[in-house]
């Protein structure tokens, strides 16, 4: 096919424009729903000394297992619940929010029970120190009290993100920590109510935002909805649902075993300085991670729906574009932290000479591991999103819990402390260095099906063709006729021309204004898929009371027609035999 229509070759200005609408607010959705950790640490050492962080870091393996239930539920739910849509099957879609959502509210109560009735077991699992305990048992009494409102905003949030309510979203985490920091204060000073307002304030927080977030269930232009699942059924989209979300779940879960053998070697070389010390260290690892986090969830939907639709050229742009900003992100607060160690002594009150020096080498050694952690933390949300299960199993796994704890407990025999501190930046960069050569290798064997560090899969005996037009009129017909010239087959190229000038006159014709429209033909030899995205009106594809309309036509010449609103774009599907 020899197309001269250099002018419509798609320039991903349709594509870019819905990751930079998915990333600001998602960011600034990471920046607030994970703000609440940093607001709890830097409320607790400027009311009650530095040293109480230890309490905060105690319960850290506790709060990372409920962060396992949330993201197993929500991010592998939203996942399949996007390749559905993608797949035009809004019931599975439908049926995969149901179960994630109704399963996670069961979950987060019988997780809240399970604490208040077993606080005391909980408090000695977590906490090795006698004198902290009565401070651990305050803390996670009324931590625990708001797990259930927790998990189900959060589940919600990442299902609500996906239909298209962004705002929605963010508005929802701004709320809950704004929420978090007036009774942080109220509570903590004037109250005089300690480490249990801390709690306290978190846990109405959750309720509060979580309230907020149900009026998502009153949108009349939301396109999620619960509908009845066969009980025969929920087992199957169940185990789907947790075999989706297992990998990038694993995250929090590998964090809650990892933290508990790390504060463990800690505290038996430094004691409680230590243990404060590496829960400054994940404090400003908190801080860098809702930078990556809201870069990685951005993709993380357009990555699953553009590789579910076989649009890799589409998956290889958004993710070398964020690969760039999780480098500049890591990069910035590598070497903010290096220079300028003296900001985390400052958010959280570090005032003991004694302290300083050790605290201060401590931040600089770990600032170094930012860079590699942005790189490996984009590649496994990636995998995840694309399906690449094995492999991001492996990657979580390694960057997780095995090399972080293999280094620290080598380096910490040989070299004491000062090893324990390398081997966290030793652990990345090894993680880092897997995936490299992991990506190399697979490339090799696939006979070039695979290419590049993210193993960007390239179609089979299919000729692809990809084109942006501008929403007038004259291009459409511009471009319809010159795909006409490129087929040999006159009856196909005829049909395959008619097919597109019809639909994007349709698409004009409905919207008052629409300026990007992207499409690619992809021929697989038996068939001719035409894919149509743009953003503006819903249309009915199927039904067209005048015959002789653009939808009435189109329908007659078509073998298939797909329709489904994803992402806040509309995607439509064109098979011509």
């Amino acid at each position: 096919m020899n197309l001269d229509i250099m002018t419509y070759e798609r320039n991903f200005d349709l594509l870019n424009r819905k990751f930079r609408e998915l990333f600001f607010p998602t960011l600034m959705a990471s920046i607030a729903g994970n703000f609440a950790v940093l607001v709890d640490a830097f409320f607790i050492s400027m009311f009650m000394g530095s040293m109480y962080l230890s309490v905060v870091q105690s319960i850290e393996p506790f709060v990372a297992f409920i962060n396992v239930i949330y993201w197993l539920i929500g991010l592998g739910g939203s996942i399949l619940c996007n390749m559905a849509k993608a797949e035009f099957d809004e019931k599975k879609g439908n049926a995969y929010f149901t179960v994630s959502i109704i399963g996670i509210i069961i979950i987060g109560l019988i997780m809240t029970l399970s604490t208040v009735i077993f606080q005391g077991s909980y408090v000695q699992l977590l906490c090795h120190s006698d004198q902290l305990k009565p401070f651990v048992t305050q803390y996670f009494y009324y931590y625990a009290l708001g797990i259930v409102f927790e998990c189900y905003m959060v589940c919600l949030a990442y299902f609500i993100k996906t239909d298209g309510f962004v705002d929605m979203q963010f508005k929802a985490f701004l709320l809950c920590n704004v929420v978090n920091i007036i009774l942080d204060v109220i509570l903590m000073k004037f109250m005089n109510l300690g480490i249990s307002g801390a709690a306290m304030a978190t846990t109405i927080g959750h309720i509060v935002s979580a309230i907020y977030i149900t009026l998502y269930f009153f949108k009349p232009n939301r396109t999620l909805k619960f509908i009845k699942v066969k009980s025969s059924e929920i087992i199957g989209y169940a185990v789907d649902i947790c075999k989706s979300g297992s990998s990038v779940s694993s995250i929090p879960l590998y964090t809650t075993i990892r933290l508990v053998f790390l504060n463990a070697l800690i505290v038996g070389i430094l004691g409680e300085l230590g243990l404060a010390a590496f829960n400054m260290c994940y404090n400003t690892l908190y801080l860098v991670d809702i930078f990556i986090l809201g870069t990685v969830q951005s993709i993380l939907p357009i990555a699953a729906v553009y590789y579910k639709e076989e649009d890799y050229t589409g998956v290889d742009y958004v993710t070398r574009r964020s690969l760039k900003i999780v480098i500049g992100f890591g990069a910035f607060f590598s070497a903010l932290f290096i220079l300028f160690p003296q900001i985390v002594l400052f958010i959280f009150n570090v005032s003991n000479p004694a302290d300083i020096p050790t605290i201060i080498n401590v931040i600089r050694i770990f600032s170094i591991s930012f860079l590699a952690f942005a790189v490996n933390s984009l590649y496994m949300f990636y995998a995840e999103s694309v399906q690449y299960n094995k492999l991001a199993n492996i990657v979580t796994l390694l960057q997780g819990l095995i090399f972080p704890v293999l280094f620290a407990y080598i380096f910490a025999y040989l070299w004491g402390a000062e090893g324990f501190w390398a081997s966290l930046v030793v652990s990345e960069f090894a993680t880092l260095l897997f995936i490299v050569i992991y990506s190399k290798i697979m490339a090799r064997k696939s006979n070039n099906d695979y290419s590049g560090f993210f193993l960007i899969k390239k179609h089979e005996n299919a000729t692809v063709f990809e084109f942006t037009l501008d929403g007038n009129v004259e291009d459409a017909v511009k471009l319809s006729e010159n795909i006409q010239k490129s087929f040999n087959e006159d009856r196909l190229s005829v049909l395959v021309s008619m097919a597109i000038e019809d639909m994007i006159v349709h698409i004009i014709n409905i919207n008052e204004n629409i300026d990007l429209i992207d499409i690619i033909i992809r021929d697989n030899g038996e068939y001719i898929l035409i894919s149509i995205k743009y953003s503006g009106e819903r249309i009915n594809v199927m039904e067209d009371e005048d015959m002789a309309s653009n939808i009435a036509i189109l329908n007659k010449i078509s073998q298939k027609i797909d329709y489904s609103q994803i992402l806040g774009l509309n995607n439509i599907v064109i098979r011509i035999k």
